[in-house]
């Protein structure tokens, strides 16, 4: 290959592989798309575990039995004189309702004193419970929840049931004692102060009878979404710890469940002190209050703060403390670290002077506590189907490639047609793709046939253009010479010495030029001295052709592989078309200049151009 050509196409492989590297970029360009990581760290969490937090319920049903009351007549005429002693001391006024304040006001501090149970006994029918919160940690139903959410002691009940089920009762025994007082009115803090009396009096000696549990996890039916078809899904105790401040742990079991979401577990060391903590749950402040709707008391709330101190109680139980915001209805909900996985549940909360919870301090179990207890059970938490596709489909969706996670939603719900939040999902993807909002990448495959497109178009053209250059350069033949032949003969080596055999039924003749015969497809170039011409040129003013390794003055044959002097690089002959195969070097020949023209596909290209051209243009 000439110096000229060599440089054309030295050109046009540096521009293939330039396009090649920019194809190759193209390729690469989806992979620095938006990775969602402009999305919170608490957004991306409350989405993947929101699907595994229930609300569970425990509901107690039973008969409840207060007897009457009746004054102890004693411990009143008693009562009586110690409020004449006062207003005859100035004590207190000499006034009607001064008097009556006295009077209940001593009775509601020791209620016991001045009433007494009698017959006829009252009973009233109740139902009354409470609200956790639970999460799945297996596919197949089981869950975990605090063990004082499905369990309550005795003083527990009866002060429940007394606030929920005695209100009429404690209103009713009210009114008649201040009736009981001649054309007396009581104002609202009298009638308050009376009513304690009795609120004291009945808890105090109610009866439960017929006591029956059951524990329940609200689920939504069959066709996704958090909607208003929420049932109450009934529930196994399977394993139950001590309340707090103890193991607080507990393990139900719902059968009949399959593919349920889950939340994966972590391990204590995930999270220390300064970390940042989340509790997710159902806050009795929205599932108790008649303002929301079912299915907004049906979404987890999600809260955070740091993770203050390691705590153990004299029992020898850890807790973390911890100021992530926490309710009555938080207890037994998880609680993750920012890499999403449980490291605790929250058990307990501090609460007020006057019995309302305060935001300052919040209680967790650690996850190593839960998991001694599900191994005592022989349960193995493990993440289920519809988990993974949810996840893929959520990284999909906060990437902005809602074609891809539109599909991978409708799998999900194909796998749990109950999942709460997949429906909305589904909805929210589609209307984001109508809206030309998607920015899903092309297929990978795609990428690769554009890349593979351009660049032989890019390389065909570059092809072209030394092609056209070369016709532009190419001058015609000197009158009367004849065209150099193009195929066979053999190839004299140097001082006459085997080379390439001949081919077989080659196209031209060969003519002898100053006694040596050219090899075919060559023009006479350098030649040796002849005539007492000018070494190296014959009377033409043509050099003879040289491989590109060739070197008269080096021993062995002159062959050197490294001279850069742009002597016309040996080009092998293109496939004879009759069928006939390459010309192989035969092994007395150097290994370098055997190798040399082993350039393949250009090669045999370039040999068909000089054929096309019939000669080289005389060189200056």
């Amino acid at each position: 290959m000439d110096g000229n050509l060599r440089k054309y196409f030295g050109r046009l492989t540096g521009g293939m592989a330039a396009v090649a590297a920019l194809a190759l970029l193209v390729v690469a360009a989806p992979a620095s798309a938006d990775t969602g990581d402009e999305v919170p760290v608490g957004t991306r969490l409350a989405a993947r575990t929101h699907p595994a937090v229930q609300l569970t319920s425990i509901t107690y049903s039973g008969e409840v039995v207060v007897p009457s009351s009746q004054a102890k007549q004693a411990a009143w005429d008693q009562l009586t004189n110690e409020a004449t002693q006062a207003v005859l001391a100035g004590k207190i006024p000499s006034d009607e309702r001064s008097i009556a304040k006295f009077f209940f006001q001593r009775v509601a501090a020791d209620v016991d004193r001045y009433l007494q149970p009698v017959g006829p006994e009252r009973t009233v029918k109740a139902q009354v419970g409470g609200m956790c919160t639970g999460w799945w940690v297996t596919p197949d139903g089981y869950m975990v929840t605090g063990a004082h959410c499905v369990e309550m002691s005795n003083e527990e009940l009866s002060q429940t049931f007394a606030q929920q089920a005695l209100e009429k009762f404690n209103k009713q025994d009210a009114k008649e004692m201040i009736n009981a007082l001649r054309n007396f009115e009581a104002d609202k803090e009298m009638l308050e102060l009376v009513q304690q009396i009795y609120v004291t009096f009945n808890s105090t000696h109610l009866e439960i009878r017929g006591l029956q549990k059951s524990l329940s996890v609200l689920q939504s039916l069959p066709g996704g979404g958090v909607d208003k078809t929420a049932k109450e899904v009934p529930a196994e105790l399977v394993s139950v710890g001590e309340s707090y401040p103890g193991k607080d742990f507990a393990l139900l079991k719902v059968n009949g469940q399959q593919n349920l979401p889950t939340v994966p577990l972590g391990d204590d060391t995930d999270v220390q002190t300064g970390d940042t903590l989340y509790i997710s749950g159902f806050p009795g402040l929205v599932t108790n209050t008649p303002w929301f709707s079912l299915e907004s008391k049906l979404d987890p709330a999600l809260t955070e703060g740091p993770y203050n101190a390691k705590r153990s109680t004299q029992e020898g139980v850890p807790y973390i403390q911890t100021q992530a915001p926490s309710y009555h209805g938080n207890s037994g909900g998880p609680v993750f670290s920012r890499a999403g996985k449980v490291v605790g549940m929250l058990i307990a909360g501090t609460v007020s002077e006057n019995g309302e919870a305060s935001e300052n301090e919040s209680f967790v179990l650690p996850v190593s506590i839960i998991k001694e207890k599900l191994n005592e059970k022989n349960v193995k938490p493990s993440a289920s189907l519809t988990t993974t596709k949810y996840n893929e489909a959520l990284d999909d969706f906060f990437q902005r490639h809602y074609k891809d996670a539109l599909p991978k939603f409708r799998e999900v719900q194909a796998l749990f047609p109950g999942h709460p939040y997949v429906a909305k999902y589904i909805t929210d993807s589609q209307q984001a793709i109508s809206s030309g909002k998607d920015e899903t990448p092309q297929p990978m495959w795609l990428w690769i046939a554009i890349g593979a497109g351009v660049l032989i178009v890019v390389g065909g053209g570059l092809l072209l253009l030394v092609l056209m250059r070369r016709r532009k350069k190419t001058p015609s033949s000197p009158q009367g010479q004849s065209p150099s032949p193009a195929y066979g003969g053999p190839y004299p080596g140097v001082n006459g010495g085997g080379g390439y055999p001949a081919q077989v039924g080659a196209g031209y003749d060969r003519q002898p030029v100053n006694g040596q015969v050219l090899p075919q497809g060559w023009q006479p170039q350098s030649l040796p001295p002849a005539n007492g011409h000018q070494a190296g040129r014959t009377a033409g003013g043509y050099e003879a052709p040289r491989p590109r390794d060739y070197d008269a003055q080096r021993p062995g044959g002159g062959y050197d592989p490294q001279r850069p002097d742009g002597a016309t690089q040996y080009v092998r002959p293109a496939p004879s078309p009759y069928g006939h195969q390459r010309p192989q070097a035969t092994p007395d020949q150097d290994p370098a200049g055997s190798n040399a023209p082993d350039v393949a596909d250009l090669e045999r290209e370039i040999a068909e151009l000089r054929r096309q051209l019939q000669h080289r243009p005389p060189e200056a």
